[in-house]
């Protein structure tokens, strides 16, 4: 039996829209979020800064028909990057705090990010907006989404109090983290 040529046609349509709303598997081997905690206070020169490095660890992205994103970072794979300036005792301290403390990985094991709205803004840009759970408190964020080569780029600042967090304070607040944080996304996929 022959299909007609309009069935066909038909037939070829809706695979060429299956293959093109097809999503794409965030690559967790290649994509990096980077978090960059700067301190503050009176004696914020006896601080550190800190580079935080949080793998994603499962997302998607599609780009059409209806462009979305998700992704899930695991808490307790969070890690405060080498400090050449900082020993290891202090790195370690660093680190124990930034799971205890700030980010309380037992009680909050991930971090999830899923999309309400992505708009093209131009070639290879989008405005991605969603939602972002973080620490058991969820809030709304707009990011400004590029293609570079392969990858999806972004940079946001947030509050660590507008998720619940108090940033860690030392000295009477002499010297402290910073409450504003900047984390910087690059984002590659692999097709499912």
């Amino acid at each position: 039996m022959s299909l007609s040529v309009a069935k066909l046609g038909s037939v070829f349509l809706v695979v060429a829209g299956v293959a093109a709303a097809q999503d794409m598997a965030i690559d967790v081997e290649r994509s990096t979020i980077t978090i960059h905690v700067d301190k503050a206070g009176l004696f914020s020169a006896a601080g550190h800064e800190h580079w935080v490095s949080a793998p994603i660890s499962s997302g998607t992205i599609r780009e059409s028909p209806q462009a979305s994103v998700e992704f899930t970072v695991q808490t307790a794979k969070m890690t405060i990057k080498p400090d050449p300036k900082v020993d290891a005792k202090t790195q370690a301290e660093i680190q124990k705090d930034m799971e205890d403390l700030t980010l309380e990985t037992k009680k909050f094991p991930q971090i999830t990010f899923r999309s309400s709205g992505v708009i093209k803004t131009g070639d290879g840009q989008w405005k991605v907006e969603g939602a972002l759970s973080l620490h058991g408190v969820t809030k709304p964020v707009s990011l400004a989404v590029k293609r570079a080569g392969e990858a999806y780029t972004a940079r946001t600042v947030l509050k660590q109090t507008d998720f619940g967090i108090k940033p860690v304070s030392v000295g009477g607040g002499l010297v402290k983290v910073k409450n504003e944080v900047e984390i910087d996304f690059q984002i590659f996929t692999r097709v499912k």
